[in-house]
């Protein structure tokens, strides 16, 4: 039996969901089905969620092996899955820290656009939408979510411009919040975690469903659009 892609841990107040497929940490239909069932187990009136990579990578997108299957059915399935996920994040009722832990390339940037505040590992690791220079177009739902975190300086050279950022730029273009060298990681990691953890139930909740209204809005839309689109 396959070892799960996404494991979930709990420490006091504090839930961490490691995604790690011995790989690249690509979301395929089995990573995504492992970080739903996290989800799932995660308290939504308490604490604070964590969402790290593997060392040296957060994660490098989906899972290119179905795309290239040919397979129209299961690219489609497992898009629309992949953006229900970040959705669900997206929405998650209490704080999400973003534990980028190496590089974050197209699904991998998306789902950091979906948590709360951002901490990112110091070193040679790159964070972008390399869709327009993969011949990709990028769907209103993500499209929506990257316009509503990537800074207003870098929203054209970002999405349109398909660059990919050094982590250490990536602050600037509203990708990350912080950079913190390895040694100092865990620890601050830790320290933004148990603080966050302690935002009120359920000022919290109902303060960010106010703040994302609007973008959640659009994407839950279009995800719906899609749906009855293909059926």
């Amino acid at each position: 039996m396959d070892s799960p892609k996404a494991t979930l841990v709990k420490e006091g107040e504090i839930s961490i969901i490691t995604l790690n497929d011995g790989k690249a940490n690509v979301f395929s239909p089995e990573m995504i089905k492992d970080v739903n069932s996290c989800l799932d187990n995660v308290p939504t009136d308490s604490g604070c969620l964590i969402i790290r990579g593997s060392k040296g990578m957060f994660s490098a997108g989906f899972d290119l092996k179905v795309i290239g299957s040919g397979d129209v059915d299961a690219i489609k399935s497992m898009s629309k899955s992949g953006f229900e996920m970040l959705s669900r994040i997206l929405d998650f009722p209490r704080p999400v820290i973003g534990a980028c832990t190496g590089h974050g390339i197209a699904l991998g940037t998306f789902l950091l656009c979906c948590c709360d505040y951002r901490i990112g590992l110091k070193g040679d690791f790159m964070i972008g939408a390399n869709e327009m220079r993969t011949n990709m177009v990028i769907p209103i739902p993500i499209l929506e979510l990257i316009k509503f975190r990537v800074s207003q300086a870098h929203k054209y050279r970002a999405i349109l411009g398909g660059t990919i950022y050094p982590i250490s730029e990536a602050v600037e273009a509203g990708l990350i919040d912080e950079v913190v060298d390895e040694e100092g990681f865990e620890e601050k990691l830790s320290e933004k975690a148990q603080d966050l953890a302690t935002m009120g139930h359920p000022s919290y909740s109902l303060t960010k469903e106010l703040f994302i209204g609007e973008v959640s809005e659009k994407i839950k839309n279009a995800l719906e659009e899609a749906t009855i689109e293909t059926n």
